[in-house]
């Protein structure tokens, strides 16, 4: 039996991997299962701009009502926006039509349950079970039981009014917006604006064909000078899905997911407000959160990648701080899930409260030389039982000595396997230390 979910969902290149048939089942499927506790099963569908959307929405649609479920169609929306109002408005489920800061040609299926979270893997393994042995077993209502679909317009300004309730003002503040033409072109704009800032709208445009592509929070360089040409206050980016924040602070800087949880850590520590006196992260996190921890009296505790696994081990100790490097922060006081319009008030309100620039702020945390490299591969299996290449970490680790760090994963989204090295040395070094890692693995699972 092949895998569906990876680490966020189902993802794949739209209409040859993540195809209209397969949408089609994970509605029934994902409607039966999910829906089966509810008289009236309710179910929010939201998409990013890829131009692959509205064509798995129509499928994801026929799946859900053919099992009798009711949809309810938002439109383009983020998929914190999904999560929040999944929860608030009772719906059985939600899902989310995006690959989030993937190419434009993928395309991906993130369902949130009632609660506003993403499943766990033993419900992921129930629908996988049913996709590949029984999907064409489920009831089939008939008549006044088919389900039906409808447009909500009005849903989505229930969650600008619950970001507006978490934020402090922001009159006058100079800010820069790169939307990645995503799914918050159409609020990131009204939002800050309602809160009284002066924003300068970057890659605004909702278009499906530049999602991603050289802007938003995987590619800030036009931010990056978008604030230093205007004096900006600071720089906001967001990626196709808007779940992270990548930051830049007024001089240019980028202020990353690390440096984000070690800034609003130090402030929740503060206010007594952290709980447990600890954060929630990755293994991807730079060692430079380890050394603020130690010096704050801050708990540490690392998962997997994917906040995902962060968010579980938040619930199970009861944490309200965690995140990743890459943007994804959650405040679970506020939210089930990574949110990058929330963190960016988040974030605000900090800076303003201690009147402090966001350079001054960053600057807290001592970062250790960090590189990564994505490598493409023919196949992401076997890679940790192949001697050649377990031989050449095992080197390079040695070569880094005892405060460097080597760590080598296959993505849950790509055709690639990462590598990340940490240490105390030059990083031109360890980029070559890094490439030459890589290499071995390209010939390797070619």
């Amino acid at each position: 039996m092949g895998k569906l979910f990876g680490t966020d969902g189902i993802r794949g290149v739209a209409n040859r991997d993540l195809t209209p048939e397969l949408a089609f089942k994970i509605g029934r499927i994902t409607a039966w299962l999910l829906g089966r506790d509810h008289k009236s099963p309710v179910f929010l569908i939201g998409r990013d701009t890829r131009l692959s959307g509205s064509m798995l929405e129509g499928s994801l649609t026929a799946g859900i009502t053919s099992a009798g479920g009711e949809v309810r169609l938002l439109g383009v929306v983020s998929t914190p926006a999904v999560a929040y109002l999944t929860r608030q408005l009772n719906a059985s489920a939600g899902v989310v039509i995006s690959a989030s800061h993937n190419p434009i040609e993928d395309n991906g299926l993130k369902i949130f349950n009632s609660r506003g979270y993403k499943l766990p893997d033993v419900l992921e393994n129930q629908i996988e079970e049913f996709y590949y042995n029984e999907p064409d077993n489920l009831p089939r209502p008939e008549g006044f039981q088919l389900g039906q679909a409808r447009i909500d317009e009005v849903a989505l300004n229930k969650y600008m009014n619950y970001l507006e309730g978490t934020s402090a003002p922001l009159k006058g503040l100079n800010l820069v917006v790169d939307c990645a033409h995503g799914a918050v072109c159409r609020v990131a704009g009204e939002l800050f604006c309602r809160l009284g800032a002066k924003i300068h709208m970057l890659h605004d445009e909702p278009d499906g064909g530049r999602i991603n592509v050289k802007c938003g929070a995987t590619d800030t360089t036009d931010l990056q000078e978008a604030v230093i040409d205007r004096g900006a206050f600071l720089g906001l980016a967001f990626d196709g899905d808007a779940d992270r924040l990548i930051a830049v602070d007024e001089k240019g800087a980028i202020v990353d997911g690390d440096a984000v949880m070690a800034i609003c850590a130090l402030d929740m520590i503060n206010k007594d407000i952290l709980n447990s006196r600890t954060l929630v992260t990755t293994v991807m996190s730079n060692g430079g959160l380890d050394i603020l921890a130690e010096k704050n009296g801050i708990n540490i505790i690392r998962t997997a990648v994917g906040d995902r696994y962060v968010l579980e081990k938040m619930i199970e100790g009861g944490f309200n701080l965690g995140g990743e490097q890459s943007g994804h922060v959650i405040f679970s006081d506020h939210a089930t899930t990574g949110d990058g319009l929330l963190t960016a008030l988040q974030l605000m309100k900090v800076i303003q409260e201690q009147q402090k620039s966001l350079s001054e702020l960053a600057s807290v945390m001592e970062r250790l030389p960090q590189v990564l490299v994505n490598q493409i591969v023919g196949t992401k299996e076997g890679w940790s039982d192949n001697k050649k290449i377990q031989t050449a970490i095992e080197q390079v680790k040695e070569d880094l000595g005892r405060h460097g760090r080597v760590l080598v994963r296959p993505s849950g989204t790509e055709p690639k396997i990462r590598v990340m090295l940490e240490a105390p040395l030059p990083e031109e070094k360890l980029n070559e230390y890094a490439q030459s890692l890589a290499e071995i693995i390209a010939v390797e699972q070619a």
